[in-house]
Parts: structure tokens; sequence; C-alpha cells
């Protein structure tokens, strides 16, 4: 049903590498996300949360670089207690990224420069890259004319990247950092998930959102959401997690023992932005796109 759709928005729709070191850990935590070209000028849609991801790597450098001088300050007489106590005062625990490092997967080897502009409501943002090359893409999306087309029981797709397999990276012990390397597996595979409309979501008497009764996948954040035709109704931003009230405590057989299974379910129910919001935002920065 959605092989030409998928083909289709495929050529338009790019990765976004994360690499994320932790407090105390020289373990990499590889991420991903997604970004979809809207014209041949540069723009790109993706979610706020996204962005804000992509620019966090020079605040927690940043951050890095003042507790590390705070530590030097103080060389020769560190306690315990003392490192505790900056680490407090940068806000350092385990579970505080102390390197992040973000890249495009895509444009070559080059710098690539971009600037953005964030929806002050809603989980958009615009990415204006100012070296882009029709070499990175050049099919780009068509959406709907009239957004109340749009109704629960119709079936949508969504298209990202929600499995980091790429394993290019590396902690450098000698100068205590990660880093992308030249080997390893460079591998990001795109990954289709398809799900009905259950609900419109409104708030304020505004139609922002729509839900889905499958999952959005982590990585798949920013990327379109789009019919058979390959049009595109939305874009991924969110999981809701429903309470089912099913609540199981029940002992069973397995393997010849007796176990007690818990079960506390939840329907995973995927939020994607409507397509009104988009164009509504495209529009307001002078952003070209088609519909029809």
């Amino acid at each position: 049903m959605f092989v030409d759709a998928i083909r289709h928005v495929a050529e338009f729709t790019r990765p976004i590498l994360f690499l994320t070191r932790y407090y105390g850990s020289k373990e990499i935590q590889p991420g991903l996300a997604t970004l979809f070209f809207v014209n041949a000028d540069g723009w790109a849609l993706t979610c706020r949360h996204v962005l804000r991801e992509i620019v966090a790597e020079q605040p927690i450098a940043n951050r890095r670089i003042a507790f590390e001088k705070d530590l030097a300050a103080v060389k020769g007489k560190l306690s315990h207690g003392m490192r505790k106590k900056i680490e407090a005062k940068h806000g350092l625990n385990s579970a505080a990224a102390f390197e992040h490092k973000a890249k495009f997967g895509f444009g070559g080897a080059g710098q690539i420069n971009f600037s953005w502009q964030l929806h002050p409501t809603h989980d958009v943002a615009l990415l204006k890259f100012t070296n882009f090359s029709s070499t990175w893409c050049s099919t780009f999306p068509t959406f709907p004319l009239n957004g109340s087309d749009l109704q629960p029981g119709k079936t949508i797709c969504r298209l990202g990247y929600p499995f980091p397999e790429f394993t290019n990276f590396a902690y450098d012990s000698t100068a205590d950092t990660i880093l992308w390397t030249t080997t390893g597996s460079t591998n990001v595979p795109r990954f289709p998930i398809d799900g009905m409309v259950s609900r419109l979501v409104v708030d304020a008497g505004q139609l922002h959102a729509f839900e889905l009764t499958t999952p959005d996948l982590r990585g798949q954040s920013g990327g379109a959401a789009f019919d058979h035709d390959g049009k595109i109704w939305g874009m991924q931003s969110q999981t809701c997690h429903l309470d089912l009230n099913f609540d199981i405590e029940q002992d069973v057989l397995r393997g010849g023992e007796k176990k007690k299974i818990t079960s506390y379910p939840f329907l995973h129910a995927g939020r994607c932005v409507h397509l009104n919001i988009l164009k509504d935002f495209m529009r307001q920065h002078n952003v070209a796109f088609t519909e029809t």
C-alpha cells in the first residue's frame, strides 16, 4: 500500500546523528532524529525538541569547560566533598550529559551551515541550510490543500530513523573525549510504520495535532506523516502513553516452573503535528512549499 509513497518520501527525508556521553562514564550512547526538506531553497522541517538537541552541543561543552576550570582552581586541595560541591554547582550527575555531538547524515564532509526558526507553541522547527546543494535533495513534498480532509479512520505512514546501527565513533581516553571515526559501520536504515488516525487533537479551539493507533518510534521525530499517495499530512512529534487499566498479576507455568507475571499495559499512541500548523508556520516565514 505504501511502497511507492515510501520511495517518494525517502527522497527528501534525512537523518540527524547524535553521540552522548554522560558524566562519570566512558560509554557512548548513539541516537537519531529526522528532518525532511520542503523546497529547493534549503528549507527543512523537524521538531522543536530535535532542533534543541542539535544545538545542545556547545552549551554542554561550555558547562564542561567551566566545571574543569573550577576543578583546576583547587588542584592539590580537592577533597571528595569539594568535588561534590563543584559537581552540584554545574548540575553534573550520572544523568547529566558531559559530552554531546550532532551531525547531519548528508552533505558530505564539509561544514553544514544553517539557521532556524522555532514555533512559539508547537513542536515545530524550520531549518534554513545556507550552503544547500541540489545533490543533497532534488525531490520535495506535496501538502494537501485542505487539512480538514484528515479524519479518524485514515491510514497514515511515518518514515524516520529509529534504530542507531552506526558504529563510526569512539572514546579517546588520551584526550578524554568522544569523536567520530572513519572506521565502523555508517549504516542508518530508514524504518516506516503505519497506523490509523484515531483522534484529532484540539487545544483552545485550534486543531493542532492528530493521534495514531501505533507509536512514533524514537528517532522518527521530525519525519513526515503521509498517505499512500505520498502527500504530507503532518510531522511525527511524540508518543502518548494511554493507560488501558488492564493490570494483571497472575501465576503461570513456564518450563515447568511457577512464575508470577505482572503486566500494567499502556497503549502507545503516536502524535503528529497537523499539516495546518506546518503550513501556517511556513507561510509566516515566507517558506515556499507545494500543495495540491
